[in-house]
């Protein structure tokens, strides 16, 4: 009897530690709430549109596309610039108003670190605005200083260009506000001038009026003869073939007296002509004159008092 119970206990000793060995094999049940969730692939960043395509310093540019993410930076080269970004499909920036003109990648990095593909972009030069001309006229006949004419404006820079009537003109560069030039000699009437940074670029174009037209400035006497005696006619815009009327009788120019005659015109430059003159008597008398150049512009009427 003492021998069965003892078999039985053993028994069950042997079947008390098989059951713990398997327990111990056994692996542990995990909660299905913490088990790690798989990475979903990275949304890539996709730019389908750049407007512009090329702009100046300063301009806004659009970026439309998808993958942008809440936060994103637009990269000009390796210039950072913070991007404006709406449901993470359009990105908007500013060009930076000091970046040098030139051919720069454009790209967008999103905020998890995600590059996108990236793409060509013009950055112009700054677009030139003409403000003034001073003078805004000049004689015809000038000369020297007296045709050097400062364009005053914005953006100007040593390499712009000056364009008189579409033609370009040599200029020195003062400042980003002023650049000076020579008019060119020119037919007389109305011209334009304008500034360029660049051929996409330009300036809206001013008139400048190159004057043709006689005018007398006064009237002197000169030199006196036995049977003659000069009057001295100041003015500007005189011609070689100028004429000049002495109530209403044509003195000089095309179809006016011949030299041979009594009265004569003689052209000494632009500013001067001299008028030889016959008197009847030595008493003074009213007398009107008036410059009339071959394109049939005149001067204005003036009335002398000589012999």
């Amino acid at each position: 009897m003492l021998l069965t119970s003892m078999r039985i206990l053993v028994f069950l000793f042997c079947i008390s530690l098989s059951y713990g060995a398997y327990a111990a094999e056994r692996p542990k049940r995990i909660n299905g709430a913490t088990v790690p969730k798989s990475v979903p692939a990275t949304v890539p960043v996709t730019i389908l549109s750049i407007i512009p395509a090329q702009a100046e310093p300063g301009s806004k540019v659009m970026l439309s596309g998808s993958g942008f993410g809440e936060t994103a930076t637009v990269f000009l080269g390796s210039i950072e610039i913070t991007a404006r970004i709406t449901a993470a499909k359009q990105a908007e920036f500013n060009v930076p108003p000091q970046l040098e003109a030139g051919l720069y990648a454009l790209y967008l990095k999103r905020s998890d670190g995600t590059i996108g593909r990236s793409y060509n972009f013009t950055v112009l030069p700054l677009r030139p605005t003409l403000k003034s001309l001073q003078p805004v006229m000049i004689s015809s006949c000038a000369v020297g200083k007296e045709r050097e004419v400062i364009a005053s404006g914005s953006n100007f820079a040593s390499t712009s260009m000056l364009f008189f009537d579409g033609a370009a003109l040599a200029n020195t560069f003062i400042s980003p506000e002023s650049i000076s030039f020579n008019v060119p000699t020119v037919p007389g009437g109305l011209h334009q001038v304008l500034v360029k940074n660049a051929p996409e670029n330009s300036s809206m174009p001013l008139t400048f009026i190159v004057e043709t037209r006689p005018e007398i400035g006064q009237v002197t006497v000169g030199n006196e003869h036995v049977n003659l005696y000069e009057l001295i006619i100041s003015g500007r815009n005189f011609n070689q073939n100028s004429s000049l009327y002495v109530d209403g009788m044509q003195i000089g120019g095309r179809g006016g007296q011949d030299m041979a005659e009594r009265e004569k015109l003689v052209y000494v430059d632009c500013t001067k002509l001299i008028y030889q003159r016959h008197p009847y008597s030595p008493v003074n008398k009213d007398f009107r004159l008036q410059v009339v150049n071959t394109g049939g512009e005149g001067s204005q009427v003036i009335t002398v008092t000589a012999p």
